[in-house]
């Protein structure tokens, strides 16, 4: 087990960018007013979640375009692109193209599995090929050759006036090692460890069938880690960033506080037992100060497996709730951590 004084290397956030409907920008433009003062604090990375159909971020790849252009240093990702959703061909050429936009910055998180509520969903969704669709770990397979520069067309050449080539364009040759799959199984860990992809694991794993006692998250989440690790050409240097819900509170107000503790209680009973058929076991929210959150991950098994980080942001709080809790995770939670500030 790595040593538990192991300071944190890389230090990053998750937002969902909520917004309202009837004033879409708004919500958007705080998006990428919380990325720039991501980098500002040091942060050395800022990651999007992905929502369609409601209101938050349905376009993380069209967001991470717009804030490669207002930022210069810190990485982009996405926690994740569900791969359902997508065409691996042309999300390839997207992925590609925000990278070489980017300077090479982004760090694309994905993941298979069928769209969510896929049977209200697939006639808009795939009006023609709705019950031929498949949705597992080759859809992500696919992406990951064609992003790596793996043929797209058997036609290279030129054609009257026009050059086309065989493989995806932009090609971002740095891409290929920059891609992420977020699993919650040790099935989806094993096999992102054997493409050589990287891992995110975040406050969400699937609980072992057939165990009904006794579930700890963190001892669950570090199997995982492990056993990705184990099927990883690079082993125990294979990348992994965690992602749980962390709140300090030293410079909140008393309504902030009150506030974040209710949301954290308000949501602790999901912790007490897997939830629904696919047994899911969520993690706690950390609410308190940097030091108590430090001393709690540092007994969280999970945690002492990775030295990077993508603390993630709580789903309904205001801009200024945000501003405070990155102000805090980056002035003292991080340092409690052994992080430095990117320069």
């Amino acid at each position: 087990m790595p040593l538990t004084s192991r300071p944190l290397r890389k230090l990053g956030f998750l937002t969902i960018g909520l917004f309202d409907e009837h004033d879409p920008g708004r919500g958007h433009e705080s998006t990428l007013e919380i990325i720039e003062l991501g980098e500002r604090l040091g942060f050395d990375s800022a990651w999007l979640r992905h929502r369609h159909l409601q209101y938050g971020i349905s376009s993380p790849v069209a967001v991470m375009a717009a804030a490669s252009q207002r930022t210069r240093r810190i990485e982009l990702g996405t926690a994740v692109i569900p791969l359902g959703w997508e065409n691996p061909l042309r999300l390839a050429e997207d992925l590609a193209t925000v990278d070489v936009l980017s300077g090479g910055r982004i760090n694309p998180g994905v993941s298979a599995g069928p769209p969510a509520h896929y049977d209200r969903v697939k006639d808009a969704l795939y009006p023609d090929t709705a019950d031929a669709e498949v949705f597992g770990y080759e859809r992500v397979r696919r992406l990951l050759d064609l992003v790596r520069g793996a043929p797209a067309s058997d036609f290279d050449g030129t054609e009257g006036f026009e050059v086309f080539s065989g493989r995806v364009q932009p090609h971002s040759p740095g891409l290929g090692s920059r891609l992420w799959y977020g699993g919650g199984s040790l099935e989806s860990a094993r096999w992102a460890g054997e493409h050589g992809m990287n891992f995110l694991t975040s406050s969400v794993v699937k609980a072992p069938a057939g165990q009904e006692a006794g579930h700890d998250f963190a001892a669950i989440q570090a199997s995982q880690i492990r056993a990705f690790r184990e099927r990883h050409p690079d082993g125990a240097a294979a990348r992994v960033s965690q992602g749980l819900v962390v709140i300090p509170t030293d410079s909140a107000t008393p309504a902030q506080r009150a506030r974040y503790e209710a949301y954290a209680a308000a949501r602790l009973p999901r912790t007490a037992t897997p939830q629904g058929p696919a047994r899911l076991l969520f993690a706690p929210d950390l609410v308190g100060t940097s030091q108590e959150i430090a001393e709690r991950l540092r007994a969280h098994a999970g945690y002492r497996e990775v030295d990077e980080v993508a603390f993630a942001l709580p789903f309904t709080f205001a801009h200024e709730d945000y501003v405070q809790i990155l102000t805090d995770i980056a002035g003292r939670l991080g340092p409690a951590l052994g992080w430095r500030p990117a320069g």
